[in-house]
């Protein structure tokens, strides 16, 4: 898999405890941090996108669906 060297700056505390975290799970090889980030920039990736499907999804039920010339929003869809 081809790799990307990026810089960022992040607070110190947080990078502190990232580290030493990685160094436990992945050991202090080459390469640790570097696992350790695109794991944890997976998991982010993952989130948001499940977050934001699920957000879109719940705004759409509450301003409900127009079809052409009929609207149905969710109250009146199930109403009993």
């Amino acid at each position: 898999m081809k790799t990307k060297t990026i810089t960022i700056n992040v607070e110190e505390d947080v990078e502190e405890r990232f580290r030493k975290l990685a160094s436990v799970i992945y050991g202090k090889k080459k390469g640790y941090l570097g696992k350790a980030l695109t794991e944890a920039m997976k998991e982010w990736e993952k989130k948001k996108v499940e977050t934001n499907h699920v957000t879109k999804a719940m705004l759409l039920l509450e301003k409900g669906v127009k079809m052409k010339k009929w609207k149905f929003d969710r109250v009146e869809l199930h109403e009993r």
